[in-house]
């Protein structure tokens, strides 16, 4: 979606006769912000400046809804995410070996992407796999019972493909 061709009163459809322009704004704020990230895979500081001006917000204001929430990201991501579970069952049964090997294997450390967009490395409270721990995600692929070298190198191999 391109920031000149949002159409607040589209968005918002039929209640837009009862809203107000700046509740229009406001109300379609979170799924411009969207848009924005999946065409371009974040949120580029220019594009949210042009935002601003076009729907009349400060950019502070855009700035504090997008950082609120955590799907919502300001640098480019790699082309997998990968995110270890550091939950109890997955902590008890190796985890942080699992972490402290893929930041080794890959040069960052959790929040970060890789320099060649490969990879971003992050970690996760719990993806609900407990009976597979240590767990870990590659993209939305659940990758469970990560002990041993064996199967940490095939997850290794598995981001790389």
């Amino acid at each position: 979606m391109k920031v000149e061709e949002i159409d607040v009163d589209n968005q918002v459809g039929e209640v837009s006769e009862i809203l107000s322009q700046n509740e229009k704004t406001k109300g379609i704020l979170i799924h411009v912000l969207q848009q924005i990230q999946e065409d371009m895979g974040y949120l580029p500081d220019e594009v949210l400046r042009r935002l601003a001006k076009k729907l009349d917000i400060p950019l502070s204001e855009i700035y504090s809804v997008a950082s609120f929430y955590k799907m919502f990201h300001f640098k480019p991501r790699g082309k997998k995410v990968v995110r270890v579970c550091l939950g109890t069952a997955c902590y008890v049964r190796g985890a942080k070996k699992v972490l402290n090997m893929l930041e080794n294997e890959f040069g960052v450390k959790s929040g970060e992407t890789t320099e060649d967009l490969t990879m971003t490395l992050e970690t996760v409270g719990c993806v609900g796999c407990c009976g597979l721990a240590p767990v870990a995600t590659i993209n939305e692929n659940v990758v469970g019972e990560i002990i041993g070298t064996k199967k940490l190198n095939k997850l290794i191999d598995n981001i790389r493909e």
